[in-house]
């Protein structure tokens, strides 16, 4: 129970770095986010995502443009700003310093 626990914390922790990510690849549209999410299974329930987009485009990380579409109503697709690059360039260091961090304590660990 403890380590499931932690998995979905640490789940949780990397989900808007790797939303980030995605997005940083180009304009997408929320269903293709949570296609890439479940795939990597980083996403287990869509109701996940749509809080966590409004979150960072409320905290100007993203912006979104309406695009018609031939087979419904509108789609809304996400890019980055230009404080959404630079928050996910800081993630990157970050994810990098982290990465480093637990290879060298696994190292340490396996002498």
């Amino acid at each position: 129970m403890i380590a499931e626990n932690t998995q979905t914390q640490m789940r949780k922790g990397i989900l808007e770095y790797c939303v980030l990510l995605i997005i940083s690849r180009g304009e997408i549209y929320a269903s293709d986010i949570i296609a890439e999410l479940k795939s990597a299974r980083l996403l287990v329930v869509e109701g996940t995502l749509y809080p966590l987009l409004t979150r960072l485009k409320n905290n100007g990380l993203l912006s979104y443009n309406w695009v018609e579409s031939t087979s419904g109503p509108p789609r809304k697709y996400y890019t980055l700003t230009a404080e959404g690059i630079s928050i996910l360039s800081k993630l990157d260091s970050t994810w990098q310093e982290l990465s480093f961090a637990i290879a060298q304590s696994k190292n340490q660990t396996q002498r």
